[in-house]
């Protein structure tokens, strides 16, 4: 999503597109500071597209490190999701979403502690 994001930059630039014209016909972030700065941010999506990019290539190769990747990423955009309002509730949902997926592939059935083992040392009832 963020890489389509970044081609559109290029396509703009490419055309000779001032940001200022952007931004008179389009409120895109709730925030003036972002809407004033929105080549930068859409530069910045390319950055957090790529980074996307190689965590899912670390996730289809069965890597640990592309999980870890994948899951700071979704942790990151979860959290810069306030400020990008409202574009950012998508990326809240997609990421949330991804999040999910990922730790319960990870994770699995497994419990947090061991009833068998709890039993056995009289920690439970």
């Amino acid at each position: 999503m963020e890489l389509s994001v970044f081609v559109g930059l290029i396509a703009l630039l490419a055309s000779g597109v001032p940001q200022q014209s952007v931004i008179d016909r389009a409120d895109i972030f709730a925030l003036p500071y972002l809407n004033e700065n929105l080549y930068l941010m859409m530069a910045m999506s390319g950055i957090f597209g790529t980074l996307r990019l190689i965590g899912a290539i670390g996730l289809w190769r069965n890597r640990l490190w592309g999980l870890a990747l994948s899951a700071i990423n979704c942790a990151v955009t979860m959290t810069l999701m306030l400020f990008m309002l409202p574009a950012g509730v998508l990326d809240g949902i997609l990421s949330g979403t991804a999040l999910v997926l990922m730790l319960g592939g990870w994770l699995g059935a497994r419990s947090i502690v061991d009833v068998d083992l709890a039993e056995d040392r009289g920690e439970l009832g």
